[in-house]
Formats: structure tokens, sequence, C-alpha cells
């Protein structure tokens, strides 16, 4: 079973803990010191398909040497400001990166294994691009 905790340390910042005891903080734009927890969850789905991605991609053998996934959301402009669209730019480079090779690790991430896409995909539209970089 997943679980987390978050812990205030005043004002608007917050440390969140998960079941390994690793951390993360939180705070509103105006605290200036942690990440927006609504962000927070950009950063899970670009993480969650990120170790998705290396894992396929590993088990094609294809040495995949750079991953950076970017993404961009747009929100219900009054609260609880939903995420409506998610749009993830995935830029990937390796030796043996192939097209084909990129499609099937993303779909297999998105569809199958990332339990987070899974879990947003009800309310927010979640769509992807992906550039094969030399880097």
């Amino acid at each position: 079973m997943a679980s987390a905790s978050v812990q205030w340390i005043g004002g608007q910042r917050f440390v969140g803990i998960d079941s390994t005891h690793h951390s993360v903080v939180l705070s509103t734009p105006d605290e200036g010191v942690g990440m927006k927890p609504s962000e927070m969850l950009l950063v899970a789905l670009s993480a969650c398909t990120a170790v998705d991605v290396v894992n396929i991609l590993q088990k094609k053998r294809i040495e995949l040497t750079f991953l950076e996934i970017k993404a961009e959301a747009v929100q219900d402009s009054d609260p609880p400001w939903t995420f409506r669209k998610i749009h993830l730019l995935y830029r990937l480079g390796g030796q043996g990166l192939t097209p084909q090779a990129v499609e099937q690790a993303i779909h297999l991430s998105e569809e199958k294994y990332c339990s987070v896409s899974n879990t947003v995909r009800g309310v927010a539209e979640i769509t992807y691009s992906y550039e094969i970089v030399e880097k």
C-alpha cells in the first residue's frame, strides 16, 4: 500500500514525506521556498512515465543517454483550478533510439504502467509528443 504524509512547517510551507522517508518541500508561490502542490502533480506524472520509459528502452537494449520530460498544463480558471489538459514533451537521446521504440515505450507507459497517468486521465486529457535529440 502506498502512503505519504505532509507536515506543516510554518507559514505556507510544508514537507511531504513518502513511505521510504524521502521528503520534498512544498509551498505557495508567495513563500517561494518549495514546489507548488499542483505542479507536484505534473512532476509526479513526468517522473512516473520517465521510470517506465527508461525501463522499457533498457529492456529493448537501447542505450539511453538523455531523457527530459517537460509538462505543460491547462487548468480551469476558477477554484479548484482543475487540470483539464496536460501535454508531455519527451526529449530523448541514445544509441540505437528509433521513433518506433520511443512511441512504443511512451504508449506502454501512458496506457499500461504509469499509475499517475492512469489516475489523472479520468479528469484531464493527456497528450504527448517527443523529439529524439543528439546529446
